[in-house]
């Protein structure tokens, strides 16, 4: 099921959505600012050259005061922020960051290293369900009889029936019920 992937996705939608909340709100409320650190090389990344060589793993940026821009999509924000007194655009995909946190009420996340670093990011868009590998369409005959447990000595009592071909058991409901 991968639910350690799925949850890590979901929990950067949190990121996504308060960051769509502050564009919808046409600013931060209140005290909240965010710190947000993204690998810089990650796939699909897009800063400044001269950001990428000066930050070469990942970066934290802050949106506080001073963002322009600022937008948020379903796999990707954006946002031009000043480094030195110069404007410059990033686009991050969630899948890109680390770390997210708003200290003025003490929230933070922290997310596995994306394991997609050398493949495709994984979507945040829609999460599709893994496809089950197709089954083959007949075993050997020596892997089946290996791999096929022993018969129970009540499977006729209660009702168990195996299929020959997949060497699955059908049992009855009835065999559960209390009598």
């Amino acid at each position: 099921m991968n639910y350690d992937q799925m949850t890590q996705l979901a929990l950067r939608g949190v990121v996504r959505d308060a960051i769509r909340r502050v564009i919808r709100e046409d600013g931060l409320p209140g005290a909240h600012h965010f710190y947000i650190t993204f690998l810089t090389r990650f796939p699909g990344v897009d800063i400044d050259e001269s950001l990428a060589k000066k930050y070469t793993d990942e970066i934290t940026i802050v949106l506080e005061h001073q963002y322009w821009d600022l937008k948020a999509g379903d796999e990707t924000f954006e946002v031009t922020l000043k480094f030195s007194g110069v404007p410059k655009f990033l686009s991050v995909p969630y899948t890109a960051v680390t770390r997210f946190h708003d200290p003025s009420v003490g929230f933070a996340l922290q997310f596995d290293p994306p394991e997609a670093m050398q493949d495709a990011p994984p979507t945040l868009a829609r999460i599709t369900p893994e496809t089950p590998a197709p089954k083959p369409a007949a075993k050997p005959a020596a892997a089946a009889s290996a791999k096929k447990p022993a018969p129970s000595k009540s499977a006729d009592k209660v009702g168990e029936k195996e299929t020959e071909d997949a060497g699955s058991k059908v049992v009855s409901l009835d065999s559960f019920r209390k009598k």
